[in-house]
């Protein structure tokens, strides 16, 4: 009579990077570690070095993971529809000032405290701050303003989201503000 085992959970590539993108949300770069994530996962540290050589290569696929998701997650959001693009603008100041999303600004956080430390991390985070204003720039420029204007508002529009995601304040204070703020940063075009 043959013993019946638990079969064991299987893990791909992609939950491999997931676990570890959650882990450095919660505990940094210095809690990204294989017996941590194995654990938490329910598997084998034997499952992480089928998918990957090493840590550094986590950290790597977990560099471009964030990468490509925050560069998709603003071109989406700031693709140029004729007519309607200062509404965009509006409605790009909403979704990204209005974010409650702890998880995503507390991974955000920690990438970047990555990147005061460690060159291939700062290039990464160098290269989403480039796109982010770089797409949010060619809306005002569709907008009709001169590029130099553009890049000034695209860069307000920056450090507006990201400032009251790192706030800690009731929301009810600020939402009064948020309509003429918005206004302010669009300006007549």
């Amino acid at each position: 009579m043959a013993l019946k085992t638990k079969p064991r959970n299987q893990l791909d590539r992609v939950a491999w990077i997931d676990a570890a993108i959650d882990v450095l949300g919660e505990a940094g770069l210095d809690g990204v570690r294989i017996e941590v994530l194995a654990k938490r996962c329910r598997v084998t540290k034997g499952s992480f070095y089928w998918h990957f050589k090493d840590r550094n290569e986590l950290l790597g696929a977990i560099l471009n993971v964030w990468k490509e998701s925050r560069i998709e997650d603003v071109r989406k959001h700031t693709r140029v529809d004729d007519g309607k693009v200062r509404a965009q603008i509006c409605r790009l100041l909403e979704i990204y000032g209005g974010s409650t999303n702890r998880r995503g600004m507390t991974i955000e956080l920690a990438v970047r405290d990555w990147a005061r430390r460690d060159s291939q991390a700062a290039m990464v985070v160098a290269e989403v701050d480039e796109a982010r204003l770089q797409y949010t720039q060619n809306l005002f420029v569709a907008a009709g303003l001169p590029r130099r204007e553009a890049a000034s508002r695209s860069l307000l529009v920056y450090t507006y989201t990201f400032g009251l995601s790192l706030m800690n304040f009731e929301r009810s204070k600020i939402e009064p503000l948020k309509e003429w703020i918005a206004e302010y940063i669009v300006g007549e075009g």
